[in-house]
């Protein structure tokens, strides 16, 4: 075992002794420092701590210092990576470092008495660890050695790490510090920029900013975007009057009075009065709505509000009502298929046969779950778009189910969510603004009773639509897999509570305990993520842009004559091969509800079944027009529900484990390949710009070094390969996260090859 303590000398030297011999090594780690934030303390360290990169060896383990903050857990150490030719760089954490919002498990070991424990936040350690595995949100393994470490160093600093990872109040989480430190001193800046709250950072080619909707005019534009005349903004819950679970600003129709509202308010769970998501072109609206817990007045209020949504439609077309309660699974069985996946992905050895594998997968219900909520969404837009009635979705208390169900319908409907603007924009509208939990949900204080991954659910079923239809996006699967990891760093805004009440409530208590004047403000003003530009260089946030996406549907034209993109009959037949008689084009038919066991197929009946006959067939119809048709990319778009067409999101949940990892493989193989010919032919773009104009040589040099790809082109015909350090987990980096042990040659590895994860119903059968 490699020791930094020094030998005791054998021999007596005559030869004058180096001045870096006795000090080589000792000094050089004790001067390793921390980078902190505003507000950010070092709470406990130690020295002499060894990170484990490989499972089965010690050659490539790195020495240094493990350091607890009150934000982070950060490692230091001065040796480079082994096996890493790419690190993509976030701004705010090290390469080393974790969040303390994103452990989840913190194991401490002594290998001499055979002891393990979980640390939980006030509990006693009563053998000194020789190792501590951290086990991490996203699906990370962290393992650190204490052997050459001081023994009480070792404990002390992984019981701060257990304390400080799971606060009991939602005011000792670092985003408080953080913005505290910010209001005495105005003058610091994090990154260069003022890191003041606000929706700056990355925009799409229009050059908009994120609204915010915390404002009335935000909401007002909003209306005024989707042309719903008939609707107005409500200003009934400024100051949260009436309902602390709702904005201050939102949307209802035109002839629902304030009184009205203020008086059917108290019917309502939670006070949550119906809120406007959206306007059809058409004039159908989708309006999510929580359950009427008066039962005297349920039937009376109820009329009343349909009345009212009917009245605000042009043609006065009746209103549908989806209950996402009977129709989707509930948040618990959602954090239990995450929990049986994460088993699955990371903590399972791989050394199954390929069948059982993908056994294993499908009965985590991951997958079916993706495929239900994407269906019964798909089912709710063809009620807008095809029978031009208005949809209200209705849940408990209309801040879970209905935030994912309202985002997916919009996104497939309409094509400004595709933008990463409008994406941004909408989950404001739909998540942050509607009171989604996120302190919950992401168990941010480690109330386990509460937690469940919707928001994960949601982006993994956007990333579906997007593996899909790549050509529809504006933002790329980074994006959405950053934009995840996000959500479990404690210092955005966005992401810390779990309604806009919470946030002035909290943050107006805190301002007053540390003497912060707020003047006007309502509350403190935390960190925007849509602020990008605190994590990330510009150059890197390029990785976010699709190269595929094409923003404006403009026809080319081709010997004189108009040409539009069309999906050939041989691409739309494939995607039918092999998927049972029952499904086509992702409809399943009327028998295919019956409960199958272990099928992937969905279960649930949904409600327009229950209707009459014609209905069911003019839905399975309208479904079978739009899959024969040629795709309008800034139209509607609709999911491949097929066994085959869901899909594992490979980069989400497989980019830590090491041997998983395909080089010059995976999707980054293709995305490497279309940004450098996207590039190519912006360079041809600029130069006949810059040859028509006849501008100076300099002027069309600074030009041609602009672009908007990470991959750009050396040159035009560049025939360049693809740079060395592309992997499946591009741009993350696995190496440092442990696996269990490897994976090469097991069904797994072939898995992320290629193989289909579809396994028809007589496979499982023929298992048992």
């Amino acid at each position: 075992m490699f020791s930094l303590k020094q030998p005791k000398p054998t021999f007596k030297s005559y030869l004058l002794p180096q001045a870096d011999d006795n000090i080589a090594s000792e000094p050089r780690i004790k001067k390793l420092e921390p980078v902190l934030l505003p507000g950010e303390i070092v709470v406990n360290e130690v020295n002499f701590v060894r990170k484990c990169i490989a499972t089965d060896t010690s050659q490539y383990d790195l020495w240094g210092k493990l350091v607890c903050t009150n934000f982070k857990i950060s490692f230091i150490t001065d040796d480079p990576m082994p096996l890493q030719k790419f690190h993509y760089k976030n701004l705010l954490l090290g390469e080393h470092d974790v969040p303390l919002t994103c452990i989840e498990q913190i194991v401490t070991v002594n290998d001499t008495k055979r002891k393990q424990k979980v640390l939980g936040p006030n509990q006693k350690l009563k053998f000194n660890p020789t190792e501590l595995i951290i086990y991490c949100k996203d699906f990370r393994i962290v393992r650190f050695r204490f052997d050459e470490a001081g023994p009480e160093s070792a404990k002390k600093v992984c019981l701060a790490i257990a304390h400080y990872s799971q606060p009991t109040d939602l005011q000792l989480l670092f985003a408080f510090e953080y913005v505290g430190e910010i209001y005495h001193n105005p003058a610091k800046k994090v990154n260069g920029i003022d890191p003041g709250g606000g929706g700056g950072g990355i925009s799409g080619a229009s050059g908009q900013q994120t609204p915010l909707f915390e404002t009335y005019s935000d909401w007002d534009r909003e209306i005024k975007r989707t042309g719903a005349s008939e609707w107005r903004v409500c200003s009934v819950n400024e100051g949260y009057m009436i309902s602390t679970c709702l904005p201050e600003y939102f949307v209802v129709p035109s002839s629902l009075a304030d009184q009205d509202l203020k008086l059917y308010s108290y019917s309502f769970i939670g006070r949550r009065m119906p809120l406007w998501s959206w306007n059809h072109p058409n004039g159908s609206a989708l309006v999510r709505m929580a359950n009427i817990k008066d039962v005297l007045q349920q039937r009376r209020i109820d009329q009343r509000i349909c009345n009212a949504i009917t009245r605000s439609h042009p043609l006065r077309s009746d209103v549908y009502k989806s209950d996402l309660d009977k129709c989707l699974p509930n948040i618990q069985e959602i954090q239990a298929a995450h929990n049986k996946l994460k088993q699955l992905c990371v903590n399972d050895p791989f050394d199954d046969t390929e069948e059982k594998w993908l056994s294993s997968l499908e009965n985590t219900r991951w997958l079916e779950y993706i495929r239900a909520f994407l269906k019964h969404s798909a089912e709710l837009v063809y009620m807008m778009e095809c029978k031009h009635v208005s949809v209200v979705l209705q849940e408990e208390e209309g801040r879970d189910l209905s935030c994912l169900a309202a985002s997916l319908i919009q996104v497939m409907l309409d094509p400004y969510f595709r933008t990463i603007v409008g994406f941004q924009s909408l989950i404001q509208k739909e998540w942050v603004m509607a009171g989604y939990q996120f302190l919950d949900r992401c168990n941010h204080l480690k109330r386990s009773d509460k937690e469940s991954p919707l928001f994960l659910m949601f982006l993994d079923c956007v990333w579906q639509l997007l593996e899909q239809y790549p050509a529809a996006f504006e933002f790329s699967e980074v994006y959405l897999t950053i934009l995840h990891d996000s959500a479990r760093i404690s210092l955005f805004g966005t992401f810390l509570f779990n309604c806009p009440h919470q946030r002035v409530k909290e943050s107006t208590e805190f301002a007053i305990s540390k003497n912060i004047q707020l003047g006007d403000e309502k509350g403190l003003r935390f960190p925007c993520v849509w602020d990008w530009s605190l994590q990330f260089a510009s150059r890197d946030r390029l990785l976010f842009h699709n190269p595929l996406y094409i923003g404006k549907s403009a026809p080319s034209v081709h010997n004189g004559a108009l040409r539009t993109f069309k999906r050939s009959k041989k691409n739309y037949s494939s995607t039918l091969r092999g998927v049972p008689p029952a499904i086509k084009n992702g409809i399943i038919g009327e028998q295919e509800f019956l409960p199958r066991r272990n099928s992937l197929i969905l279960k649930l009946k949904p409600e327009f079944f229950h209707s009459a006959e014609g209905q069911s067939h003019s839905m399975e119809q309208y479904f079978r027009d739009w899959f024969a048709k040629p795709v309008d990319l800034h139209g509607v778009i609709l999911p491949h529900l097929s066994g085959t067409q869901i899909k594992l999101w490979k980069l989400c949940y497989f980019r830590w484990v090491p041997e998983a990892q395909i080089n010059h493989g995976g999707s980054i193989a293709a995305f490497h390949r279309v940004s450098v010919l996207a590039d190519e032919v912006d360079m041809l773009n600029r130069s006949l710009r810059q040859y028509k104009s006849n501008s100076s040589l300099q002027g069309h040099c600074s030009e041609l070094d602009q672009s908007r790809m990470y991959f750009r082109a050396n040159g035009l015909n560049d025939t360049s390969g693809a740079p060395d350090f592309l992997s499946s987990s591009f741009p993350f980096s696995p190496v440092g996260n442990l696996c269990k042990r490897s994976i090469l040659g097991t069904p797994l590895s072939k898995f992320l090859s290629g193989a289909k994860i579809w396994l028809s119903t007589e496979t499982l059968a023929n298992e048992d």
